[in-house]
């Protein structure tokens, strides 16, 4: 530990390498998520490695690190969740081209879609909901994306494409039921 304090990369590299599987399950519990459990992972460990100045020496460092891999994980979700419900109450608050006919039928109609597209939203996974939003109700540019979540233009418009497919698809099987109770039977005589 003490190479670890003075930033000693060989040393830190055998610590990861010790721990590594501890972070990752407890990033697992919260995520429930192979790829983003890795990715927490190494933030995790991003976050000890600035932070060692503040390991007190005499204190357990494996107690040490699942306590700041928790609370990072706590802090993450509960920023993810955040996020989660911002971006449905921008689709809340989208307007679905209702027209201002002051028709009854028709004003049942939009709020039943706005609430159908809400639902299809939450259940899209956090990448492709987030690329759906900021593209389709945000109206950022491919640009624009690329930038604020730093990825390739290529991944932003493969995931704006993936999100539409899998949203669609949510949509029409949410709807299917409801078509099914609207149709009566018919009656022969």
């Amino acid at each position: 530990m003490e190479r670890c304090l003075r930033k000693d990369n060989a040393a830190w590299e055998q610590v990861v390498q010790r721990f590594r599987r501890r972070v990752f399950h407890i990033a697992y519990k919260f995520t429930g998520k192979h790829d983003e459990a890795e990715d927490l992972s190494q933030e995790v460990f991003l976050k000890v490695f600035r932070s060692l100045d503040k390991f007190h020496r005499d204190a357990d460092f494996a107690t040490w690190l699942s306590s700041v891999a928790r609370n990072y994980c706590i802090d993450h979700y509960r920023a993810r969740k955040r996020e989660r419900e911002v971006l449905v109450e921008d689709v809340l608050a989208f307007d679905l081209a209702i027209s201002p006919s002051g028709n009854p039928y028709r004003a049942l109609e939009d709020q039943d879609r706005r609430s159908l597209l809400r639902v299809g939203l939450e259940q899209l996974p956090d990448k492709l909901r987030e690329a759906v939003v900021l593209r389709d109700l945000r109206g950022l540019s491919y640009q624009e994306m690329a930038v604020r979540l730093s990825l390739p233009e290529g991944t932003v418009k493969s995931r704006i494409n993936r999100g539409r497919e899998e949203l669609s698809r949510l949509l029409r099987r949410a709807q299917q039921p409801r078509r099914q109770q609207r149709v009566a039977p018919r009656v022969r005589r």
